[in-house]
This record gives C-alpha cells, sequence and structure tokens, in this order.
C-alpha cells in the first residue's frame, strides 16, 4: 500500500528532485569505475515517505532495494545540505502564490507526543507517567496551514515556548497590519500579554475558567494541523533522538499538509485543460 497517493508524491518528487545536487552513477575515485551503482534517489524519498506515514523503523522498512544504512546515509546527506527545509519553504511559497496564506489570523498551541527513545528533545511527561515525551509549540496561519514550531520536552509548558515560537514569524515575510494571535486558557497571562504586545501583535487568548466551545474562536484551525500531524506515526510516537532528524522529518510533514492543501484548493478555485473530473 503506498504511503501517499500518486496525485500528492509526484509533485512532491519534481521538486526534490530539482533541489538535489549532480550524482555520478559511479563513485569517481573508484579505480576501475565498476564500483556499485549508488541507490535511486527516488528510492529513499519513497522510504523516507513511507516511513514518516506508517512510523516504521529503518531496518523494517529497508529490503532488496534500499538497506538501512543506505536510507540514513542519504537522510543525512540531504539533511546537511538542507534539501528538507528548502522543500518546505517552496511548498509554503507556492501555497501563497495560488491560494494564499491567511497571516490576519495565526494560532498557536502546544502538543504533546511520545518519544520512547527519548533523545535532545525528549523530556519527562506529566501526561503519560513522566515516561520520555515532545513538545512542540506549533503556529499556523488562518486555514491551518503550518508556519513554524518550536520542539521542547515534554514537561515545559506552553507559554515560555510562545516567545521563540513568535520570533519565527521574521522568516515567513511582511505580515498584514494587524495580526491576531488566538491561544487557548494556557497562555492567560499579564507576561504572555506584554510579548505579543511587545511584537506589534494584537491578542486573543481564552480566559481561563470560563468555559467556551473551540468554535467560537479561530483557535480550532490549530488543534486540526496537530491531528493532520499525528496521522504521520513517526511524528506522533517519535523514536528519533537527534533535533536535526527530528526536524527534518517535521518539515517533510509540513510540506506534505501544505501541496495537499494546494492541490485541493486549486481544484476549486481554477479551470485548467487537464483538470480532474473529480476532486483529489
Amino acid at each position: 500500500m503506498p504511503a501517499l497517493p500518486a496525485w500528492l508524491t509526484d509533485p512532491l518528487w519534481d521538486q526534490f528532485a530539482a533541489l538535489l545536487p549532480d550524482r555520478c552513477e559511479f563513485h569517481p575515485t573508484h579505480p576501475l569505475s565498476c564500483h556499485r551503482r549508488r541507490i535511486p534517489d527516488r528510492i529513499v524519498f519513497d522510504k523516507l515517505l513511507q516511513m514518516l506515514r506508517f512510523g516504521c523503523s529503518y531496518q523494517g522498512i529497508a529490503d532488496t532495494t534500499c538497506s538501512a544504512t543506505t536510507i540514513r546515509n542519504r537522510r543525512d546527506e540531504w539533511i546537511e545540505l538542507g534539501i528538507f527545509a528548502q522543500l518546505k519553504t517552496i511548498a509554503l511559497d507556492a501555497y501563497d502564490r495560488i491560494v494564499g496564506l491567511l497571516l490576519e489570523d495565526i494560532a498557536m498551541d502546544g502538543c504533546i507526543t511520545k518519544a520512547p527513545g527519548g533523545g535532545e528533545c525528549a523530556g519527562p511527561s506529566p501526561v503519560d507517567r513522566r515516561k520520555q515525551g515532545m513538545k512542540r509549540s506549533l503556529m499556523v496561519e488562518g486555514y491551518g496551514i503550518p508556519l513554524a514550531r518550536v520542539l521542547a520536552g515534554a514537561n515545559r509548558h506552553d507559554s515560555p515556548l510562545l516567545a521563540p515560537t513568535l520570533d519565527k514569524l521574521t522568516d515567513i515575510g511582511p505580515l498584514p497590519g494587524e495580526v491576531t494571535v488566538h491561544l487557548d486558557s494556557g497562555y492567560d497571562s499579564s507576561t504572555t500579554r506584554d510579548e505579543i504586545a511587545g511584537c506589534g501583535l494584537r491578542g486573543q487568548i481564552a480566559r481561563k475558567g470560563e468555559k467556551a466551545p473551540i468554535q467560537a474562536s479561530r483557535r480550532w484551525h490549530v488543534e486540526r494541523t496537530n491531528s493532520w500531524r499525528n496521522a504521520f506515526n513517526r511524528l506522533q510516537r517519535c523514536y528519533e533522538r537527534r533535533e536535526v532528524v527530528i526536524d527534518a522529518f517535521f518539515d517533510l510533514a509540513d510540506a506534505i499538509i501544505a501541496v495537499r492543501s494546494l492541490i485541493r484548493k486549486a481544484w476549486t478555485l481554477y479551470r485548467w485543460d487537464t483538470r480532474p473530473v473529480r476532486r483529489p
């Protein structure tokens, strides 16, 4: 069973392949020029997609076409080149040009997931008997497209992660004149309000002790995006220990979410000759 449908993986791979450097079929330093052929990048890319979607291990996804060592080595090579981060940036730019990012309203929230292997972004989880877990502070735009994140241990509170998450707004580009930040009652404090005001933003924060349905605000989009991310089992139960590797998988997942939303929205917003008769 494929990890993702072809209408989604093909454009992802086309852009990913355009970012890869040119490689020789055989290693140029081999004295007889007959070294084993390099495993095609498309095979390794598909393996990473399967790992991200199904949450399987490197040994579990390896087969006769590609070994676990090759997957790890190629993954580290692409991380060093910054290709995963570039893919996410290009996906966001494409979505902004064709559909448009709704930056007038942004929402933020924290989400705790399991991290059985520990690692640089893990800490004792307060909701799982102090087992190792990871907290991700997520920022999304008005529809729910992920804009930025900050990773920390599960024992960190949401509010101290607000400032480093808001700092990533500078990487997005020009913002509208008025931007409203929607937060839940966990951020209800004078420190949070001062931090938001210091950034020149408006804050809409749920009050502690006042019950209100989540649909009453624009905050439900971040909850939906957390569900989209948790559909990738590699992120819901993270066994990676290095932060750079975790960031790479998050960048790949965010690119998938952006491209998937772009294709589905473009189907209703635009018409073209090869437009499919049914929405993907």
